[in-house]
């Protein structure tokens, strides 16, 4: 738990049995302008990936042109009695709460109190190997010392109180599973280790310095701390499933497990703001973002695509800046797009589940389809192709030589035929953007009521196709 739970970011469906009703949301501010047709389409990806995963509710906020365009809030907060999911209730964030933890760690260095390259024996030389470890070693993940929570449950002993002193006797004190930089290992351990430092350097309790630091100069009022106390009445109930079972109350955990690592709760409008400030680097010096946006680079030269409380790659193209989030009955998921300004959040009250993932790939793909002129002329030739070849059409015109070459009769004719059955898709659109041999590669995702397909493209600089290619989805 705590953690990024790679198994269901990866797109893990569970079948369902539980249908959602979508909950209003607190009324538009005035700069949020996504157009109605936009809105509708969020609203309806929305809806379908709740009713599909048996998560009770989501609430998202996007961020576009650096500003919040939409806050919305889909399905039920709590089940018995059915109380609507609203736009400003808290949710957990689970591990998003880590780049916060960073972030203090960078501000503390920036005001020359400590320096990533430190060794944690400065401060903690009980640790094992204390000396060998530095502090971006931690922040990184790859310093080798072992996470005190990769399940995927809370356990019984979890729902005792703790102490992170505790928490590191237990786990920070016995052999590293690797010597540091050799490795990469998700290990929410390294958080708590951070936590205590942030504590120890700056005289305060962690989230009273993000208080100060952050959360109030961002104007982020609802930021709660669930480490100390659960969330209230007026909050989101947290949830789990057992198999394909029904919803059911999710354990809190003890008081002290989260400490770090997965304590914060907040709005999604809340989490937007954070994402606004690392957009236009309001809070850290251009330096600070820089090492938290950096993949960590192991001892023998292979990239991790994790920085500093965040995961760091492209998609499509573009440059993301991006992290996942678990504890007991919540689970989310906050995707950032510095360059192109946008950013995506998704939070929801069911734990061990993909749901967030899947709202937010969804909503990232019509957002930037709908900015790029170029990619909604793709998607229209891509979809009146495949129409074509329904009926064992295409026009030649469109393809290179090597393309035209492909589409044989004994192809058309097995294109058509395969096809043609399946009528007018449900869904038809873009999902990745890449560079690939001088060509615009692409993917999209053809959606009917039973079978997924995925059409790959290449395009040529003069917008000929020297590839379409067609397989059942994964």
């Amino acid at each position: 738990m705590l953690n990024p739970s790679h198994w269901f970011v990866r797109g893990f469906l569970p079948v369902v049995v539980l249908a959602v009703v979508a909950g209003a949301a607190s009324p538009v501010r005035a700069q949020e302008s996504l157009a109605a047709d936009m809105r509708a389409s969020i609203d309806r990806a929305a809806n379908e990936v709740l009713d599909a995963t048996g998560a009770p509710s989501a609430s998202i906020a996007i961020v576009r042109d650096g500003q919040i365009a939409y806050v919305h809030a889909y399905g039920r907060a709590r089940l018995d009695p059915g109380v609507p999911a609203r736009a400003e209730m808290r949710y957990s964030i689970g591990s998003i709460s880590k780049q916060f933890t960073s972030a203090a760690i960078l501000m503390l260095a920036e005001d020359g109190k400590l320096s990533l390259d430190d060794t944690i024996g400065r401060w903690l030389p009980e640790l094992t190997r204390a000396k060998d470890v530095t502090l971006r070693q931690t922040l990184s993940m790859t310093s080798g010392y072992q996470d005190f929570w990769p399940e995927d449950y809370v356990m019984p002993g979890m729902l005792l109180p703790t102490t992170a002193q505790q928490i590191l006797a237990g786990w920070a004190m016995k052999p590293l599973d690797f010597d540091p930089g050799t490795k990469w290992q998700y290990s929410n351990t390294n958080y708590v280790i951070a936590g205590l430092i942030v504590e120890k350097v700056s005289g305060m309790g962690l989230v009273d310095f993000l208080r100060q630091r952050v959360f109030t100069p961002l104007g982020m009022e609802s930021v709660t701390d669930t480490d100390q106390a659960a969330l209230g009445a007026a909050d989101p109930a947290g949830y789990l499933r057992f198999a394909l079972g029904p919803p059911r109350p999710a354990p809190k955990e003890g008081k002290g497990w989260m400490f770090a690592a997965g304590e914060l709760a907040m709005t999604a409008r809340d989490l937007a703001r954070w994402d606004i400030s690392m957009i236009n680097h309001t809070l850290l010096k251009p330096a600070s973002y820089q090492a938290m946006q950096t993949a960590t680079v192991l001892t023998n030269g292979v990239g991790t695509g994790y920085g500093l409380g965040v995961s760091v790659g492209t998609a499509a193209g573009r440059r993301q800046i991006s992290h996942t989030g678990e504890v007991s009955g919540f689970t989310a998921r906050n995707d950032v797009y510095p360059d192109d300004r946008t950013a995506v959040i998704v939070l929801t009250n069911l734990d061990a589940t993909g749901a967030s993932s899947q709202i937010v790939t969804r909503i990232t793909a019509m957002l930037f389809r709908a900015t790029d002129a170029e990619t909604e002329r793709a998607l229209a030739q891509a979809r009146a192709m495949f129409e074509g070849l329904q009926h064992g059409r295409i026009d030649r015109s469109l393809l290179t030589a090597n393309t035209s070459a492909y589409f044989t009769e004994v192809a058309l004719a097995d294109f058509a035929a395969s096809l043609g059955p399946l009528g007018a898709p449900q869904e038809f659109e873009q999902t990745g953007q890449s560079l690939r041999g001088g060509m615009t590669a692409r993917q999209f995702r053809i959606k009917f009521p039973q079978k997924t397909l995925r059409l790959t493209t290449f395009t040529m600089s003069d917008g000929k196709l020297e590839q379409y290619q067609i397989a059942a989805a994964e």
